[in-house]
């Protein structure tokens, strides 16, 4: 584990290649799971703001579960998550025309109509961060459905850092970022 700031690193993160491989996994962590994306707590109100946008865009069960029970509900660990359809699919995705889940707040904001881009842990995963009291937790949540994302990853030599830059960047600030990929620097320097 790295230390920088208040988080506790996991040095998968460091020493881990990752790319999204789309067209092998087919957007399967926004179906998969036992449970929706976790929210930050300024979220929930962003997913309010953004849904008259995406509301036409939303497949019809996912319509009905938000009208039932909302965005999003707590689940067993008590976090605040997005809501799913069929205890699987996330509420806010839809299948492009070669089958693959997208989310419908991402294709919204890419067309210019909201500023919001999607949950953070969204943007971060695989990398998940865990709240304790005096600091966080950054660790990589490795499984199954991501190994076409390791091959990919080890194939054009990038490592998980590098590939999820843009929301590390987003959720922990750029100096944070710095800090991390001089630790990177110096750690891989022994391999």
């Amino acid at each position: 584990m790295l230390k920088i700031g208040n988080t506790l690193v996991s040095l998968d993160i460091l020493e881990r290649f990752f790319v999204c491989d789309l067209s092998i996994c087919k957007g399967a962590c926004c179906i998969e799971g036992d449970a929706g994306a976790p929210l930050d707590k300024y979220e929930l109100a962003e997913l309010q703001k953004v849904l008259p946008t995406i509301w036409n865009g939303l497949r019809p069960e996912a319509q009905a579960v938000i009208r039932k029970q909302g965005v999003a509900y707590i689940d067993a660990e008590g976090e605040t998550v997005t809501s799913i359809v069929n205890g699987k699919d996330c509420v806010f995705t839809f299948y492009d025309e070669k089958g693959i889940c997208k989310c419908a707040i991402e294709k919204a904001w890419r067309e210019g109509l909201t500023d919001f881009m999607k949950p953070v842990s969204c943007h971060l995963y695989p990398i998940r961060v865990k709240e304790y009291e005096n600091y966080k937790a950054v660790n990589y949540d490795r499984w199954r459905i991501c190994k076409c994302a390791e091959v990919l990853g080890r194939q054009e030599q990038i490592p998980l850092y590098r590939f999820l830059k843009e929301p590390l960047v987003r959720k922990f600030g750029q100096e944070w970022y710095n800090e991390l990929e001089l630790c990177a620097t110096e750690w891989m320097k022994q391999y």
